[in-house]
């Protein structure tokens, strides 16, 4: 297996596909999930002759099950040490949900800086806040995400069996016809990370305001968003950010759930693709 090592010696697993001299395409998965959650993507971007790459966050999937560092800042900085290492230019990167918030803030902060990205494509994620503060009515409750926690530090095996059979892909709305194998295929990944991890995360992808970081960004950027997104509130991220960017457009789905680029995957693909070949 492919790792890269950080600067405070963290091994984050990596995926790097396709011609060496093709144009990237780089993919930040969502909380609690891995860089396995891109595989439609992944292999779709393949068979167009993109050269793919995707990695674990810290503390998920195959990489190093630290302690620490479980917050959008190291996210975006181990980012960038894959990037580095692997000389990526002219990157295009995709995020979904946390991975969202990681992109927005490797672009801000890493990838524009360093000349090495082209375009940035935020799918159903968390920018600007998800949290619900005076300034934020459109948020979701603190009270919400305690909840999270604490049915991760209860049951995690059960709570990672909830959450994708339920609201993550529309599941639990009437008439939605239910596919299993993605339910076992979220759960299977939730687990492969590290419950410290995935408890940390919680506070980094509801807590972090990332206003300043979508100000920031001036390449290209795609807002893609369910309108019947039950994770992440379309009116508290995506209406939002879209106003936030410099250069953005958006495009929402009727009736998509969060999980859209898993059971939707032909439709996000092709407009994903359309979006880095314009």
């Amino acid at each position: 297996m492919s790792f890269v090592t950080t600067d405070d010696g963290v091994r984050i697993f990596y995926k790097d596909w396709g011609p060496k001299d093709a144009r990237p395409i780089v993919f930040h998965h969502g909380w609690p999930l891995s860089s396995d959650d891109w595989d439609a993507q992944l292999l779709f971007f393949l068979s167009k002759g993109y050269r793919v790459v995707a990695h674990d966050r810290r503390g998920h999937g195959r990489s190093d099950q630290v302690a620490e560092g479980h917050d959008i800042d190291h996210y975006a900085a181990d980012a960038f040490a894959v990037v580095t290492a692997l000389d990526l230019k002219n990157a295009v990167h995709i995020g979904h949900s946390t991975g969202g918030g990681e992109v927005a803030r490797y672009v801000a902060r890493h990838g524009e800086p360093a000349g090495r990205v082209a375009k940035a494509v935020l799918v159903a994620a968390i920018p600007p806040l998800m949290l619900k503060t005076p300034d934020n009515p459109e948020g979701t409750p603190k009270e919400v995400f305690d909840g999270f926690r604490s049915a991760l530090a209860g049951n995690r095996a059960q709570f990672f069996r909830d959450v994708p059979a339920g609201p993550f892909y529309g599941f639990n709305r009437p008439g939605a016809t239910v596919h299993e194998g993605v339910i076992q295929n979220w759960w299977r990944q939730g687990l492969m990370g590290s419950a410290k991890a995935h408890y940390d995360g919680v506070k980094a992808f509801s807590e972090t305001d990332q206003t300043e970081d979508l100000k920031a960004i001036s390449v290209p950027t795609l807002v893609l968003h369910g309108e019947d997104d039950q994770v992440v509130p379309i009116a508290a991220s995506a209406l939002k950010a879209v106003k936030l960017l410099r250069n953005g457009s958006l495009k929402t789905y009727p009736g998509f759930s969060h999980g859209m680029l898993t059971v939707n995957a032909d439709v996000l693909n092709a407009d994903l693709l359309a979006f880095v070949e314009s």
